[in-house]
């Protein structure tokens, strides 16, 4: 059949010099007849003709009518420079005038097409998989590496004089901010490349995707039907029953004269938008984590107090202070569980918090894994130690002996104190040592370090040592407590339940019915995006179910 010319519009070809790959002069079909177009002079040559068009398209004019005379226009000079786009030739005059830019590209031609560029090139499937794999690394990496030390670390740690792997020195741990990993630019910097892709992917493919999901796609060519994923026909059939059966599977049906569209899923195109967003949450909220948040560690005696924003130090420079650091913290008490063979089992820290009046605002008996939260401030229950030990000597008394840690090999705890006996000011002071592990028994030896006996705090037994008799009155411990405060956990918990939620969503499957009514017979195509086994199989199914139509031949007169 012989492409036919739309009667209400003017064609206008460019000159055949445009076309260099025509054998042939072209041509334009004029009441079936071919006109070649052969003879050329300098202006415009117009032919006068009766144009037609096929009875069945559409404002085509009825039999028996006149049909109107259109003119084609033929431009025998040449055509302005045609736009070649997967060149990066602008087609204006700017070029023709000389105003180049680079390459023979004008420079408002060039920022018009580096958006789509940029975006062509962050929506890189294999970029975004190296930026994770970078990123993955990275994580790893600041693992190994000890965070937040002093520098005097990592220059005994990492020297230059002989470099981890050969070349990782201290200068490469400090320069590029790898004592703090996660708050370093080369990591956020990632995070954010990252972030572009997600997002460049999701405008560029996935919202388009959806855009298309969502139109009612008609078919009307038995042809086009049969040539999807899945293709049958039905003999004797009505696509009004087909359309029953389907909305009974859970299909949107909709139907348009002898044609029929149907879909399900949908949910299934939204989910990788929604997994993408999950991500770019989680990101969100570790960057703020990791720039926004505030830090300190304390060791507090039982019965002393400190004032929460005197222990905080910020984490990046997004961290503010917020109203809730002049929050003064008491610890009430602080006591320990053991096992039956004397490890300790738990410990825990009575904790009142107070205002600026000094109203009690919260207590709480705070264990590990039990932290307590206070506007914003959560304060974790991590070490313990021994601060003082309190007796009596010859019924006078109590007095505090301050305790020390002692150093010893392994993670096994030992604590030490000193009671002197005689002259206090000779360069030779002799006296008591006490010993302990924990806070349940104390070693006492006398003055020329010889044991002389264990006894348990409140115990109130005397132990008589070079002619003193001694009572323990009471171990006093001291909480060791990590306070930290964290704006980015509750975007980053966001950010993984919606990441979950969609991750799972995103298994459905999108599938999508045509059909069409041809004579007594049902043209029915399907394809879907997921298990297409699965799907295959639901459609004989389904097409099993549709009746047949007994005594007609034609759907229409049924």
């Amino acid at each position: 059949m012989s492409p036919l010319l739309n009667p209400s519009k003017t064609l206008i070809l460019s000159h055949p010099l445009l076309r260099p790959n025509l054998k042939s002069p072209p041509s334009v079909l004029l009441s079936g007849d071919r006109i070649p177009l052969r003879s050329r002079s300098n202006g415009l040559r117009r032919i006068a003709s009766k144009l037609r068009t096929s009875e069945g398209s559409k404002g085509g004019e009825a039999p028996g009518k006149a049909t109107k005379k259109k003119e084609i226009v033929f431009f025998e000079a040449a055509a302005p420079p045609v736009a070649e786009e997967s060149r990066g030739i602008a087609g204006n005059e700017g070029i023709r005038e000389g105003k180049e830019g680079f390459g023979g590209v004008p420079p408002w031609g060039f920022l018009k097409t580096a958006p789509k560029r940029v975006l062509a090139l962050l929506s890189n499937l294999p970029l975004a998989i190296g930026e994770m794999f970078v990123i993955a690394a990275l994580m790893a990496l600041g693992t190994v590496i000890d965070q937040g030390e002093a520098p005097d670390y990592y220059f005994q740690k990492y020297p230059e004089e002989n470099p981890v792997f050969g070349f990782v020195t201290w200068r490469w741990v400090l320069g590029l901010g790898f004592d703090h990993m996660f708050s370093s630019p080369v990591f956020l910097g990632m995070l954010v490349l990252l972030a572009a892709s997600l997002m460049a992917c999701t405008y560029t493919t996935q919202i388009p995707l959806v855009k298309v999901a969502k139109r009612w796609s008609f078919i009307q060519s038995t042809e086009s039907i049969r040539k999807q994923e899945f293709a049958d026909s039905l003999p004797r059939a009505s696509i009004q029953d087909l359309g029953i059966i389907l909305m009974g599977a859970g299909y949107e049906v909709f139907t348009k004269g002898p044609s029929l569209y149907a879909f399900r899923g949908m949910a299934g195109r939204f989910a990788p938008i929604g997994v993408h967003l999950a991500m770019l949450l989680i990101m969100a909220g570790a960057t703020l984590s990791a720039t926004g948040s505030f830090r300190g560690s304390v060791t507090v005696p039982q019965g002393l107090n400190f004032v929460v924003g005197d222990v905080m130090n910020p984490s990046g420079f997004l961290s503010y202070p917020p109203q809730v650091f002049n929050t003064e913290v008491h610890v009430n008490k602080f006591y320990m569980e053991y096992y039956d063979s004397g490890e300790v089992s738990q410990f825990y820290t009575d904790i009142s918090l107070f205002d600026l009046d000094g109203k009690e605002v919260m207590r709480k008996t705070i264990r590990v894994n039990d932290p307590l939260r206070y506007g914003g401030i959560t304060i974790y229950q991590t070490d313990w130690g021994f601060s003082a030990l309190q007796i009596s000597k010859n019924g006078e008394g109590p007095f505090n002996l301050a305790v020390a840690p002692l150093k010893l090999n392994g993670d096994k705890k030992l604590f030490g104190t000193f009671l002197p006996t005689g002259d206090t000011d000779s360069p030779n002071v002799k006296g008591i040592s006490m010993l302990a592990r924990d806070l349940q028994s104390i070693v006492l030896y006398d003055q020329e370090g010889k044991f002389a006996g264990i006894r348990r705090p409140n115990s109130k037994l005397p132990i008589e040592i070079d002619g003193m008799k001694i009572v323990i009155e009471d171990a006093i411990g001291s909480s060791g407590l990590d306070l930290k405060t964290d704006p980015g956990v509750p975007i980053v918990y966001a950010g993984f339940g919606a990441l979950m939620l969609t991750t799972c969503i995103s298994y459905l499957s999108h599938s999508q019915i045509w059909a069409l009514q041809d004579g007594s017979t049902v043209v029915v195509g399907a394809k879907t995006n997921r298990a297409k086994l699965e799907f295959n199989q639901e459609m004989n199914r389904l097409l099993d179910k549709v009746p047949e139509l007994i005594g007609s031949d034609d759907t229409s007169n049924s």
